[in-house]
C-alpha cells in the first residue's frame, strides 16, 4: 500500500486539499465500477446483456479495497494500525469480544 500511495503521490495532478478530495471520491468511481459489473454479470442491461462474469465483479471489489486503503493511507500514516483497530472494533462491535482462553486451574497445594 505505501508504495501505491508514493506512487500516486509522485504522479497526481493535483495536491493538497483537492488532491485529497480527489483521492477519496476515486472510491466512488470504483464503486460505480462495481455496480457495472453486477449490472452485467446479471445480464440487467437489454441492450449490453450479460457483459461481465462474477470474476469482473470480485476484482473491482478488490480494486474498491485497494483504493480505499491508499485513500486511509493518505490520511493515516499508520494505515495499517488505524485499519486492524477498526476491524477489530467493528468485530468485537458485531460478534462480541473474542472469548479469552481459559485459565487453567491452580493446582492445590500439599
Amino acid at each position: 500500500m505505501d508504495r501505491l500511495h508514493a506512487w500516486l503521490d509522485a504522479n497526481r495532478a493535483h495536491g493538497g486539499r483537492e488532491g485529497l478530495l480527489l483521492r477519496v471520491l476515486k472510491l466512488s468511481e470504483e464503486v460505480g465500477e462495481v455496480a457495472q459489473a453486477v449490472i452485467g454479470a446479471t445480464g440487467q442491461n437489454p441492450r449490453k446483456g450479460v457483459s461481465h462474469t462474477w470474476d469482473d465483479v470480485r476484482s473491482e471489489l478488490c480494486d474498491v479495497m485497494i483504493t480505499a486503503m491508499v485513500a486511509l493511507r493518505t490520511l493515516a500514516p499508520d494505515a495499517r494500525e488505524v485499519f486492524a483497530a477498526h476491524l477489530a472494533s467493528v468485530a468485537d462491535r458485531s460478534l462480541g469480544a473474542a472469548p479469552t482462553p481459559p485459565t487453567p486451574p491452580t493446582p492445590p497445594t500439599p
